[in-house]
């Protein structure tokens, strides 16, 4: 396993490749994404990592961008030029965003479904409403 230099490194890229997100498409959206990095020659600044799930299935395919804790949903292998531009600008690719950080917490984006409560106490009592 290599260990990377990270010194130089701005944007850390999260990839899920959860069973939910493989099945729409994630293998080939990591693959879009690292070759998108790869011919721009910005592997020294951008490094991505295959995750496993990261929670937010009904959003797939997701890609948490840092250090700006940006979340990102319904990525497709032919987004990644705008997700790339988007992070050489320093700006969010907006139209894809679920979840950005303002500092303190993270704002969900309109029409975004909330989810589930982590806490097992509260996901009872959400079932016991509905």
């Amino acid at each position: 396993m290599a260990t990377w230099d990270l010194s130089n490194t701005n944007h850390h890229i999260l990839i899920c490749n959860g069973s939910s997100c493989n099945r729409a498409g994630a293998e080939e959206l990591t693959q879009a994404i690292r070759k998108e990095i790869s011919n721009r020659e910005l592997d020294d600044i951008i490094h991505t990592t295959r995750t496993r799930c990261n929670g937010r299935c009904h959003d797939k395919c997701v890609v948490i961008h840092y250090p700006k804790g940006a979340w990102y949903r319904d990525l497709k292998p032919e987004d990644a030029p705008l997700l790339i531009d988007s992070l050489c600008a320093d700006e969010d690719y907006t139209e894809k965003v679920s979840h950005s950080y303002d500092g303190q917490r993270f704002e969900r984006s309109f029409g975004v479904i909330a989810g589930v409560p982590k806490d097992k106490e509260k996901v009872n009592k959400v079932s016991k409403k509905l």
